[in-house]
């Protein structure tokens, strides 16, 4: 950030007076620019045995697989978040939502909220974010082709609690994917 949404004058990063972050402060107006985690939202659609899934059209991860999700917009609650884009990216309508995974992804200042829920009816095509949307069976799940690990990651939980019948709510983080030593 290098200027004030305010007022147009440079911002610069200090510590304000009863804070202990570093923030961008207006030099000419003394606004506080805070900055926080975004919220994505999304939908664990599920139709009987099957998870649907798109393949995004989109970067990042052009092509590859991803529950129904975005960012969640002002003025509308999580639930309706991942309603919308569940709504956006698969054209599909879901109900009985439960709240599944809630995954920090601290790295990149994001939370990802999935919520279970059900498919309505088989009623389902490619939004303008994907470029397919399928059904997939567990043993058929492009696990190598997952777009985000929070997505891997709340398929592998919603499979082993499928299969003992207990659906707990989720609250993990995700750290950084180490990189390979230099040598």
């Amino acid at each position: 950030m290098k200027f004030c949404s305010q007022c147009g004058n440079p911002v610069t990063q200090r510590i304000p007076e009863g804070d202990s972050r570093l923030r961008y402060v207006c030099d000419q107006c003394q606004t506080i620019h805070y900055q926080n985690p975004n919220i994505v939202a999304g939908c664990l659609p599920i139709w009987g045995t099957q998870v649907l899934l798109c393949r995004r059209a989109i970067e990042p991860r052009r092509g590859y697989w991803t529950l129904p999700a975005g960012f969640m917009e002002n003025g509308e609650t999580i639930e309706q978040a991942a309603i919308r884009e569940t709504a956006e990216e698969a054209c599909a309508r879901v109900r009985n939502l439960n709240i599944y995974t809630l995954i920090d992804v601290p790295h990149i200042s994001q939370v990802h909220v999935f919520f279970r829920a059900e498919l309505v009816d088989l009623d389902f095509a490619a939004g303008e974010e994907s470029l397919e949307v399928k059904l997939f069976e567990e043993a058929d799940i492009p696990w190598s082709d997952l777009a985000f690990r929070t997505v891997g990651r709340t398929l592998e939980c919603f499979y082993a609690d499928r299969r003992v019948e207990n659906f707990p709510v989720r609250c993990e983080s995700i750290p950084p994917l180490a990189l390979p030593a230099i040598t």
